[in-house]
């Protein structure tokens, strides 16, 4: 007989990944998950929200490793039933059926990331310690989950990942996983720009950037940014770097690309310049991309007065940019700006290890910020966790999009549900923050004893 074993959704999710079709939500509800013992096969139960009654569902992975449907049945009274019907069918047909797989003919190759494809002396640090830590282990097996719904469009992604272009194209990974998320479908027919989706018939076309590590900033006097405080580079040097990216963006003109054009284009962007930047930088963005400093306090009464002040340009040593990007010349056709502090490989060390992938005896804990919806709350609230399967994080935790005043195609805020939305409205940022919003964490790894 075989074994059976309840899944948490987490993991279920985790394993499924984009076999789902996006607004299936729609026709029912996914009320359990199991599986057997090695997950050769794993089943969920759905309720039909049309007619209340349920649907078992056998999945079991196709040639190259995604788990499809095989078996379907409708009709039953209760899930108890549908659950039962389960058991049944995989005890009969386990292990006869235990080695079979879904043909597919898709033409779509597997995408081995963790075969090496360069010599090792090449190897980022990040792709080695991801491919042979056990710390970094939670990461790798949810990632190799990742991998069998992945389009390369480039055809380069696997190289890159492991070398030079590791951040870029984590950064990259993590768009695409977000997006499956929030039920977008992908046409990933055109290697520019990095996404075109589509949810309610509404198409996006997204653009992936990151901030380098590259000292892109010198100035005359030979300033880098290690010499500079933190309110100097959120001042000067983190707007340069931003308007940097966005310029080199800007000049390849996707808009004009008949596959973009009419469409709204949101830059995706995050910042990997420096170690641990991103708890930080975020705020020069805002700045940047609005021309505005905004300077925060309480009246005699305890209101929060936020106060915006213009902000004209952006300047370190000979190098001067003009501030407010959505202001500037063409700028009204990239719609909004996305950007996170998390799309790190934290991130996937977390998600893997809530979804029970990686090695038992790495724990992991998480200590951060997160948004105070108090009125009149000018600082943010700290928090401190266990990462295990008890979590619930999302890959949209942490993620905000900037709205562009001047976007001639403005970004429907309904298609992004999960984030936090900023617009700039009459000199002042007005924000739409969700229940848990966190602005920046670590992760902390530790060998349990």
């Amino acid at each position: 007989m075989a074994t059976i074993k309840k899944l948490d959704i987490k993991r279920f999710r985790a394993l499924v990944w984009a076999s789902r079709q996006p607004g299936a939500c729609g026709m029912g509800r996914e009320v359990m998950w199991f599986s057997n013992g090695d997950e050769s096969i794993i089943g969920t139960i759905v309720v039909d929200i049309e007619d209340s009654s349920f649907v078992s569902i056998l999945l079991k992975r196709d040639e190259i490793r995604r788990y499809c449907a095989f078996e379907v049945r409708t009709g039953f009274k209760k899930a108890d039933d549908a659950y039962a019907w389960a058991k049944q069918y995989i005890d009969q047909h386990i292990p006869v059926d235990k080695e079979g797989s879904e043909k597919h003919n898709d033409n779509k190759k597997i995408i081995n990331l963790f075969l090496p494809v360069v010599a090792e002396n090449k190897f980022h640090p990040f792709f080695k310690l991801l491919n042979e830590s056990k710390e970094y282990s939670s990461a790798k097996g949810i990632i190799e989950e990742i991998m069998p719904h992945f389009v390369d469009i480039d055809g380069n992604y696997i190289e890159q990942f492991q070398t030079t272009g590791f951040d870029a194209r984590l950064w990259e990974l993590y768009l695409n996983s977000y997006l499956t998320e929030e039920e977008f479908l992908f046409n990933r027919e055109h290697n520019a720009p990095d996404f075109i989706v589509q949810k309610h018939r509404k198409s996006i076309a997204i653009e992936a950037a990151i901030v380098g590590k590259k000292d892109e900033v010198i100035s005359s006097q030979g300033y880098k940014s290690p010499s500079l405080d933190i309110k100097e580079k959120i001042k000067n040097e983190m707007p340069i770097r931003f308007g940097s990216v966005l310029y080199t963006k800007s000049k390849k003109k996707y808009w004009k690309l008949d596959h973009v054009k009419g469409l709204p284009l949101v830059m995706a962007l995050a910042d990997f310049h420096d170690d641990m930047s991103m708890l930080w930088s975020s705020s020069a963005l805002i700045e940047y991309l609005y021309g505005s400093r905004f300077n925060a306090h309480h009246n005699e009464s305890g209101d929060l007065i936020i106060k915006a002040s213009p902000i004209e340009e952006h300047r370190l040593g000979e190098k001067v940019i003009s501030s407010g990007y959505f202001f500037l010349p063409e700028s009204e056709y990239v719609s909004a700006i996305l950007f996170s502090t998390e799309g790190t490989i934290s991130k996937f060390i977390r998600m893997g290890k809530q979804a029970g992938f990686g090695d038992p005896s790495i724990s992991v804990s998480r200590k951060g910020t997160r948004y105070d919806h108090s009125p009149n709350a000018s600082t943010p609230i700290p928090f401190s966790y266990k990462v295990n399967e008890e979590c619930d994080e999302t890959w949209a935790q942490g993620l905000s999009m900037f709205h562009n005043p001047k976007a001639l195609y403005p970004v429907p805020q309904k298609l992004f549900p999960s984030i936090a939305h900023h617009h700039f409205r009459d000199g002042e940022i007005v924000s739409t923050i969700p229940k848990f919003h966190s602005y920046s964490s670590l992760t902390l790894l530790n060998k349990v004893i």
